[in-house]
Parts: structure tokens; C-alpha cells; sequence
């Protein structure tokens, strides 16, 4: 089929609804290229048969064989994939265990072929648990050896009193207005947060199909007609916060090194850009397997890997003096997972899983003053 613009499929979208109309109050017609199709929206919407895959998400300029439809009454937006995608962006791994990537998979571009230093990386396969926090449920691993933190930032934390080898702990609810001056750098799950968590505010720096590893190189944004990446964006003002999730769609690697490598440099570049802001790493929420086998058949998105990926985000919290958020801990069930009513695709969550989000960012805040006591603005320093 051939594929349309944004803008065309948008417009052949509106027509076609004002010419079909409302079935019963409860019906919106579809369109898009040559194929119509009504959609129920009460109480729930129901995909078409002819529907490949869907995700809550939100961009038709980075997917442009996808439709972006919000349905009167829905809990979340819904892609409505009408071509199949032409390549697969992450390639389900043969075997998440052995660290390269294969030669016939994707790799990500522009890594290095080693870690930094040896104690950079890796992660025990097995890491060794330690006692189990009550407030989180969930085992708390001990760390490898980690590598050394930046000498400027080892001596802003001269006097602190937070410990960086743990999550953050709970901290008194704060109101939205907390977030006024915070940056949300993140994936699709990061734009339905800002959708339908209720926060109101803050800059939303997410992008469908962004990953870790594209980062400093996608221009995945477009601000007054020019387009930037996602890094290139958040250094166009100044921010008191910024909070990070990024991993689920790096789930399809097999190269948890890169991952590692790419994520701690994006942590050193969003510190030059923002020296003076709180950084929060997000934990990945976990994801519900069955669901995302029954509607997608990915069978690469597994909780035994996200777990790795939260481990190292951990690790690199530690290294970096950054605060980490356990949202896995917030999230998962009984039986390790997102609880099956939490996502209609297993991955992304609903209105109400959003709005628990919101709820975990408001009580888990830590002021920039408790981590780094002693920082001192480049601008304010004594020459030696």
C-alpha cells in the first residue's frame, strides 16, 4: 500500500469522519489510503481485524505508516499500523544471554568496541541479592566494582548525606508545580505519562522508537520548524530537573555493554547541558509477556532482560551520583510482571498506570542542594 503523509493521512482521517459520522454515539469512522473501517468506542475500543499491531504512542512524523487516532472515551491514543512495518527496528535476539550481537541482527551504530575501563562493565550474570527492602518487595542486588565517579562531581557530594547506592527514598508528596521546570527525556511510554498522568507540566523530550543508542543522533524532534535530537533539544533552555526513562525499546539488543556504554554517556552530556538540574534515572516498569504475545507476538520483550537493564541503571546511578527511581518495584506483581490489566499491549500503560507514575515521581523527590552540597557553578570558581 502506498503510504501518505502525515498531513494527507490526517486530512483523508477528517474527511472521512465528517462524511460517515457518529453510528449510535459510539462509533468513529477510520480511514486511511483506500482501507475504512468503523472502530467501537464504548465502553472499550475494539481493534479491526485488519489491524497488524497497535501501541499507545504518539508521533505520525517519525511513523509514517502509522495512524494516530484518539478515540472519544479511550484511555489512550492507539496506533493503528495499516502497513507492516518494512523492517523490524529491534530484531528479536537469538539469546539474550550472549552478549554480542549477532552479524545478521542490527547493531547499534557508533559504539565502542570495549567498555571505558575494565571495572566499567560487565554485571555478574547472576548478581548476588542482598537483603530485601520492605518498602519495594524485590531483591536489591549488590553492585559490581563500580568505576570511578567524575572528580568535579565526587566533589560536589562532599557532605551529603544521601546515599547513592540505594533508590530514592520516600519523600513528602509534592503538587505538580514540582515539575514546571523539569525535562522528560524518554520513549514512547515517557509520552503517554505526559498524556494521561494528570502532571500538566513539564517538557516533554520523548520520542516513539527513540532508543539509548540514537540518542545524540536521531533528529527525532521538530521545534519552530527546525529539527533536533533529544539532547539537542533539552539544551535549548535551562531545567531544574530532568528525568530519564529510556530501555524498552533497546530490549531487542543483545549488546547490554553498549547499552551500558551509551546510557552512561548520555548521563555525562545531559550533565554539561544541565550541570545545575536534579537527574533521575527511571527504573523500567516491567512489561506483561503474555499480553505482548497476544497482540504483537514479540517474543524479545522479556522481564529477565528489562531486570539486566535495571541493573545496570542502578549501577550507573551509583557511578554518575544520580538519583534512582525503583518505578519496578512500584509496578510489579506476585509473578514478576505488569499486572495483565495494567496495559492493553503489555507495555504501555493506561490512564491509570500513568497516574501511579505520577504518583511515584511526587513522593520520591530529592532537592539538588541534598545531593551535591558543596557544587560550585563553573562560573563562581577560583582559578588555582
Amino acid at each position: 500500500m502506498q503510504k501518505r503523509s502525515r498531513w494527507a493521512a490526517a486530512f483523508h482521517i477528517v474527511l472521512s469522519t465528517l462524511a460517515l459520522g457518529w453510528v449510535g454515539g459510539t462509533c468513529l469512522a477510520v480511514a486511511r489510503g483506500d482501507i475504512q473501517f468503523p472502530i467501537q468506542t464504548s465502553p472499550d475500543p475494539v481493534l479491526p481485524d485488519t489491524v497488524e499491531a497497535w501501541s499507545p504512542a504518539v508521533s505520525w512524523e517519525e511513523n509514517p505508516g502509522e495512524d494516530l487516532v484518539i478515540l472519544p472515551g479511550s484511555e489512550e491514543p492507539v496506533y493503528y499500523y495499516t502497513d507492516p512495518p518494512a523492517q523490524e527496528e529491534n530484531p528479536a535476539p537469538p539469546a539474550f544471554e550472549d552478549i554480542q550481537t549477532p552479524a545478521d541482527a542490527q547493531k547499534p551504530e557508533n559504539l565502542p568496541d570495549s567498555p571505558a575501563s575494565p571495572s566499567d562493565f560487565p554485571v555478574p550474570s547472576t548478581p548476588e541479592p542482598s537483603a530485601k527492602p520492605a518498602q519495594t518487595g524485590q531483591e536489591t542486588p549488590v553492585s559490581p566494582q563500580l568505576a570511578d565517579p567524575d572528580p568535579d562531581v565526587a566533589a560536589w557530594t562532599v557532605g551529603s548525606a544521601y546515599d547513592f547506592s540505594l533508590p530514592a527514598p520516600a519523600s513528602p508528596a509534592v503538587d505538580s508545580s514540582y515539575f514546571a521546570d523539569a525535562a522528560f527525556v524518554g520513549d514512547s511510554r515517557t509520552n503517554g505519562f505526559m498524556l494521561f498522568s494528570g502532571v500538566g507540566c513539564g517538557e516533554n523530550l520523548s520520542s516513539t522508537g527513540i532508543s539509548v543508542f540514537k540518542l545524540a543522533e536521531k533528529k527525532a524532534l521538530t521545534i519552530d520548524g527546525t529539527k533536533y535530537t533529544l539532547l539537542e533539544a533539552l539544551a535549548l533552555k535551562e531545567y531544574k530537573k530532568v528525568y530519564i526513562s529510556l530501555g524498552i525499546n533497546e530490549l531487542g539488543y543483545t549488546n547490554d555493554k553498549g547499552f551500558y556504554r551509551s546510557y552512561s554517556q548520555a548521563i555525562d552530556t545531559i550533565r554539561t547541558l544541565q550541570p545545575q538540574a536534579v537527574i533521575y534515572i527511571q527504573g523500567l516498569i516491567p512489561v506483561n509477556e503474555e499480553v505482548i504475545l497476544q497482540n504483537s507476538g514479540r517474543d524479545y520483550l522479556t522481564n529477565d532482560h528489562l531486570r539486566v537493564y535495571n541493573d545496570l541503571l542502578w549501577q550507573i546511578a551509583q557511578e554518575k551520583r544520580v538519583v534512582y527511581l525503583d518505578l519496578y518495584a512500584d509496578f510489579v506483581d506476585e509473578s514478576g510482571s505488569l499486572p495483565a490489566d495494567a496495559s492493553k499491549d503489555g507495555v504501555h500503560l493506561k490512564r491509570a498506570g500513568c497516574q501511579q507514575w505520577l504518583t511515584y515521581l511526587q513522593t520520591h523527590t530529592v532537592a539538588f542542594e541534598a545531593l551535591y552540597p558543596s557544587y560550585i557553578p563553573k562560573d563562581q570558581e577560583v582559578p588555582q
